[in-house]
């Protein structure tokens, strides 16, 4: 399984590789370049499913 996903700010377009979490979703995440808060948008459960490449894992076990 896949751990590692490419998060793209939507204020500022930058875009960073993170290890995601495998036993938790992170609710926040801060951008390097603009600073921005991210938080989920309406109906996912962290930021990587909402700005990721790549769902995050607890999302990924539910769909199996």
């Amino acid at each position: 399984m896949k751990t590692k996903s490419i998060i793209t700010c939507p204020q500022c377009g930058n875009q960073k590789e993170e290890e995601m979490p495998t036993n938790a979703c992170e609710y926040f995440y801060k951008c390097e370049k603009c600073k921005a808060i991210l938080k989920p948008k309406p109906g996912d459960c962290c930021v990587f499913c909402s700005y990721g490449t790549v769902p995050c894992p607890s999302k990924r076990k539910k769909l199996l």
